[in-house]
């Protein structure tokens, strides 16, 4: 399958989702695993139909591994479900496919307002069809840095917020809104939490990588605290950051 007819595919189940959990707000847990939505559920559902319909495995972090394919999307079907659930418009559905372990296309697309990131291995990464590039900031004390978790203290960043969509972060750190995102405390996140938005990122011309090292590209629900950053040099200072006792 060529890169456009995959990222077709994603755009395809992208809609897919949208339709199904449009005004679907406050249903509330699914009462089968914590964390986990009645709006979850619908979006799975959605988001497979369309995937496997074009003959693709998928990896989902409601579902686990079904379908038959060479390659694999891993899939979070509602990135930050908290979010959609009370209503706070900062929610995606975010889709990478790997092609023998390695990120080859992604899209991530913001629920609420339709943006759409989506990038192709080498070839760049878009917002909305137009090309993005990390910021140049490289210095922690002018940076604008996002966390999942709780900061133990103030480590010198200019400003820090604490959005709830891992994937939309990272890729707003992409775009060049956000300089740097971080996993830190007890916090811990699954590949299908960040994958779609790492390729963006690496393809904006970012860096990430997990803060202890661990391999980030994973088609499994293996636990990982990845840290994206608008520059490798920002990358360290913000490692270093989050690895301090």
């Amino acid at each position: 399958m060529r890169d456009e007819e995959l990222l077709s595919l994603l755009r395809r189940a992208a809609d897919a989702v949208g339709a199904a959990v449009s005004g679907q707000h406050r249903l509330g847990a699914s009462g089968l695993r914590p964390t986990q939505y009645k709006a979850d559920l619908l979006a799975d559902a959605a988001a497979l139909d369309v995937l496997h319909a074009g003959g693709l495995r998928v990896m989902s972090e409601e579902s686990g591994a079904t379908g038959d394919g060479e390659l694999t999307c891993v899939l979070d079907p509602i990135d930050g479900s908290t979010n959609f659930d009370r209503g706070i418009p900062f929610y995606s559905v975010s889709m990478c496919v790997l092609d023998e372990g390695l990120p080859r296309c992604a899209l991530v697309r913001n629920l609420a307002t339709a943006t759409s990131y989506e990038a192709v291995r080498g070839a760049g990464a878009t917002r909305d069809g137009a090309a993005v590039r990390v910021s140049a900031q490289s210095a922690l004390d002018s940076s604008i840095v996002a966390f999942s978790g709780l900061p133990a203290r103030h480590g010198g960043w200019a400003q820090f917020r604490a959005l709830g969509s891992a994937s939309l972060e990272l890729c707003a750190v992409a775009d060049g809104s956000l300089d740097a995102y971080a996993v830190v405390g007890s916090s811990r996140l699954s590949p299908w939490d960040y994958l779609g938005a790492l390729l963006v990122l690496q393809e904006a011309g970012g860096t990430i990588r997990d803060a202890e090292g661990l391999e980030l590209v994973e088609a499994s629900s293996v636990r990982r605290r990845p840290v994206g950053a608008a520059s490798a040099v920002l990358c360290d200072a913000v490692i270093e950051l989050v690895s301090a006792p």
